[in-house]
């Protein structure tokens, strides 16, 4: 395929494998983070490193061992696992920070490096920035390596206990739910596996196996998830679960065979834990569906909107110690497991809701508010070109709500519009969302006439 830059930003850094991503960029950039770690942390810190399954990952880990442990980290690699079990492990180990090789949704083409903090977040937009300003700098890397590495193979275990340590998979055992799980051969598939065994369920599992080998296209929406759909209907399953390549993202099918969804799975979830904790706080970013706000609003809950990125929103997270976070693209962060989007917590929070409720899964999404989302990408050569069409949109809706903590997201009665550069594509996004399809469209064409981006 085409050259594509190598993108560097709060994410960490994606590259297409052997082209702009090489063994090299690996090296240096895990390096750049790991001398970061290591002038902030008392004595030698550990650093936790895995990979999703993607081929290319095992030469990326070795050469991020090597940057790592060249400034001077103690190294915990923990192998093929999800990017929330490294998060878990993080805090396991009271590491000081994290690596994860992966390129979460893209195609097997790319691959990259996920930096995570002490909290197993990503690096503040500030810190990111002084990482990657080291890493394109002339900065030579020691020749030496001076930290150890070391092999743990009971991460994933571990993230499982966790995860069933707060959601009792007992009541859940008893109902003895029928479950399809996509895990697309990525590095969630055997975590996401032992979770649903361990609550009871009979699975039946598509794409199984960690190889990395994606049987299609790697992103959990709907045009890529027709065979889940169908074996979901065909089993008489009561839900299908869709994991991406590296387990953050969690998109789900009803028992109905229907695709309904990313924005559900933070709703759903969400739902669970205002069942225990009603009035509590939850945090979502700026291009998450309003459902978030209706649910709260039926348990007297709040809602704090962050800049999109899970690190933004584990931040809000943590300053009002919210009860549940997360993203409308199926990532659900739950505080006492890791705060990292998490697939293992959300199914198994799903699967709690339908016991508790009694309900199948169809009758309880056809009481959530019915809403239309259309999202655009469009070509971007870098960040900064989007920004006089931003300033053309806040001057274009003077009487709407705005919010430029990330782009901008417009607010109307009648819906609402997000247009931001994207973090891990050289691309920008424009989303829209409304009460029906016919509302949506105008929107966006009305954002687009405004902005003046075809």
């Amino acid at each position: 395929m085409p050259s594509s830059p190598l993108m560097l930003g709060v994410s960490g850094v994606r590259g297409i494998v052997g082209d702009t991503m090489t063994a090299e960029v690996a090296r240096r950039f895990a390096w750049c983070w790991g001398a970061h770690l290591a002038t902030t942390s008392d004595g030698i810190p550990s650093v936790c490193l895995g990979r999703d399954s993607r081929p290319s990952g095992e030469a990326y880990a070795s050469a991020a061992a090597a940057g790592l442990s060249a400034a001077g980290c103690r190294v915990v690699d923990l192998g093929i696992v999800a990017t929330p079990t490294v998060g878990v492990m993080i805090g396991a180990t009271r590491a000081a920070g994290g690596v994860v090789i992966t390129a979460s949704h893209n195609p097997s083409e790319w691959n990259g490096l996920k930096l995570l903090d002490g909290f197993g977040t990503a690096p503040a937009p500030e810190l990111a920035a002084e990482i990657i300003e080291r890493f394109q700098s002339e900065e030579s890397i020691p020749s030496a390596s001076e930290g150890e590495i070391v092999s743990e193979g009971r991460a994933t275990d571990t993230h499982v206990s966790k995860v069933l340590g707060e959601i009792d998979p007992l009541p859940i055992r008893e109902c003895g739910f029928r479950v399809v799980l996509d895990s697309v051969n990525g590095a969630g598939a055997t975590g996401g596996l032992r979770v649903l065994d361990c609550l009871g369920c009979e699975v039946m599992h598509l794409g199984g196996t960690p190889n990395g080998d994606f049987q299609h296209a790697p992103e959990p929406i709907a045009s890529n998830l027709g065979e889940l759909v169908e074996v979901v209907r065909e089993k008489g399953a009561d839900v299908g679960f869709a994991q991406d390549p590296d387990a953050d993202r969690l998109a789900v099918v009803d028992d109905k065979g229907r695709y309904i969804g990313e924005e559900y799975t933070l709703v759903l979830a969400a739902w669970r834990i205002l069942l225990d904790a009603p009035g509590s706080t939850l945090v979502a970013n700026l291009s998450t569906s309003r459902m978030i706000d209706d649910l709260a609003a039926r348990f007297g809950a709040k809602v704090q909107r962050s800049a999109v990125g899970e690190a933004n929103v584990a931040s809000i997270m943590r300053e009002t110690q919210a009860a549940m976070g997360g993203e409308g693209n199926g990532g659900v962060i739950l505080p006492n497991i890791t705060f990292v989007r998490d697939s293992l917590s959300g199914m198994a929070l799903i699967l709690d809701l339908m016991r508790q409720q009694g309900k199948p899964l169809s009758e309880l999404v056809d009481t959530l508010p019915q809403y239309v989302i259309l999202k655009e990408k469009l070509p971007l050569a870098t960040r900064n070109d989007l920004a006089p069409a931003l300033k053309r949109l806040q001057e274009g809706f003077p009487d709407a709500r705005i919010d430029d903590c990330d782009g901008i997201r417009i607010d109307l009665e009648e819906g609402w519009a997000h247009v931001r550069p994207s973090n891990t594509e050289p691309i920008a996004r424009i989303i829209v969302e409304a009460t029906d399809e016919p509302s949506a469209r105008a929107l966006i064409d009305r954002v687009r006439k405004v902005s003046g981006l075809t």
